[in-house]
């Protein structure tokens, strides 16, 4: 009862600030201290979303499509990459460094070289998504199976289990928690790179509409696009929060 009235609280609060932010934007619009065609009005971008909505929905199914694909890859590789390096000391010392290095190259500059080798069509985005994705999943992961409880290990191992069973029962269970705040944070980061990668080149999709809208001076439509994003990622992480709670029926007793 104390964790919900105290989430209802924390809800109210950011309902609260959201909405003076809201009220002090659209003041500031309406007193004409900044131009509008530098910064549209809530209202303005309220009607701009309306407006475009169908446009909007159209391009978002694009954008959808490159970040799910992008994300699963990115969640696989991850995966993959650290089971391996939590099993073998040497691959984790080998490529522990490279993929922190990964994280270092801007993906701005990574998107124009992925489109001049793959094309304009999807393969470069959802390259460039896994590139963004599947680092928190790697670190999360890695650091979850190094955290398992020793003790708990070396019984089931008197016990007679094998690394497999070790796996199964300890390991994977104990990073769970670490997983799915890893994916919460690769859900929105693969919205983003998919947007990113395509404003340097594409056909369709939220940063192709953004591209289009910003040369037209059209900035009403591109906070609009924006906020549909920002709503997207929202989305995302609400998804991941109800995936945790069913897999892990054991957090919810607590």
């Amino acid at each position: 009862m104390r964790k919900k009235l105290q989430s209802t609280t924390s809800k109210l609060w950011a309902s609260a600030a959201l909405a003076a932010i809201l009220v002090i934007w659209q003041a500031v619009s309406m007193a004409g201290l900044v131009p509008g065609y530098m910064l549209p009005s809530p209202v303005q971008v309220v009607r701009a979303f309306i407006s475009e909505f169908p446009l909007l929905m159209e391009n978002s199914r694009v954008t959808l499509l490159e970040a799910a694909a992008g994300l699963f890859c990115g969640v696989v590789f991850g995966f993959v990459m650290a089971v391996l390096m939590d099993r073998f000391d040497k691959l984790y010392k080998a490529f522990y460094p490279l993929i922190v290095i990964t994280q270092t190259v801007p993906t701005v500059a990574i998107a124009p070289l992925l489109v001049l080798w793959f094309g304009y069509e999807m393969l470069p985005k959802v390259i460039l998504i896994v590139i963004v994705t599947f680092f928190p999943i790697t670190i999360g992961l890695l650091e979850g199976f190094r955290s398992a409880d020793k003790d708990m290990m070396n019984l089931l191992r008197s016990m007679g289990a094998g690394r497999l069973q070790i796996f199964r029962y300890i390991k994977m269970p104990g990073a769970m928690g670490r997983f799915y705040a890893s994916l919460r944070i690769s859900a929105s980061y693969s919205v983003v790179g998919a947007v990113i990668s395509e404003w340097l080149g594409g056909f369709s999709g939220l940063g192709v509409y953004m591209t289009r809208v910003k040369k037209a001076f059209a900035f009403d439509k591109m906070f609009a696009v924006i906020f549909l994003i920002s709503i997207i990622s929202l989305l995302l992480m609400k998804l991941v929060d109800i995936l945790q709670k069913k897999s892990m029926p054991w957090e919810r007793a607590k």
